[in-house]
């Protein structure tokens, strides 16, 4: 069973990287940013779970657009593991074929994954993809995709909050911390 105190001490032993405030005006750009790109597409929208869960929460009511929605699980395992190594806990729809297919994820780190599961839309048949995270980590690497959309550039440090766990707490924090340096 999870700890709190261990919880709460892991929060303690963090500083803020974006304020909740912050977080919001970065939605709302990100939001008119995707709505200039995709207002007369008619995308399909694909939130990365469960990370991207609180994400998509806040910018899909701030697109005014028609759009689909519906949801993919993905994930790496395995420390050495590059891209063929994602397991897909539950699959692109067939619905995206022939459609534009915008990802919705909290955080693009070195990239892998999404990459994957760029390749495996357009094998699928989608018409054009295009990805938005809420935060894009700075490694001073070449990653093997570019975000469209992005929220907030960060340094490579071990954020948490916005969807994004740390050790399975904390997704829920409207703002974006990291652990102390």
């Amino acid at each position: 069973m999870p700890d709190p105190k261990q919880a709460w001490a892991f929060l303690e032993e963090s500083e803020l990287v974006a304020s909740a405030e912050e977080v919001q005006a970065a939605v709302r750009r990100l939001a008119s940013e995707i709505e200039q790109r995709l207002a007369n597409a008619y995308p399909m929208v694909l939130a990365v779970m469960g990370g991207a869960v609180v994400f998509a929460g806040q910018l899909l009511p701030q697109l005014r657009f028609p759009l689909d929605f519906d949801y993919i699980h993905a994930s790496r395992y395995g420390a050495a593991t590059r891209g063929a190594g994602v397991d897909w806990k539950v699959s692109p729809p067939g619905l995206v074929r022939g459609r534009a297919v915008l990802v919705v994820d909290d955080i693009l780190d070195h990239g892998e994954t999404m990459s994957v599961i760029r390749e495996r839309l357009l094998e699928l048949g989608a018409a054009e993809f295009y990805c938005a995270v809420l935060v894009e980590k700075t490694l001073g690497i070449k990653k093997p995709i570019a975000a469209d959309f992005v929220g907030l550039r960060i340094p490579d440090r071990f954020v948490f909050g916005c969807g994004m766990d740390a050790k399975g707490f904390w997704r829920n924090l409207p703002e974006i911390r990291a652990m102390k340096e």
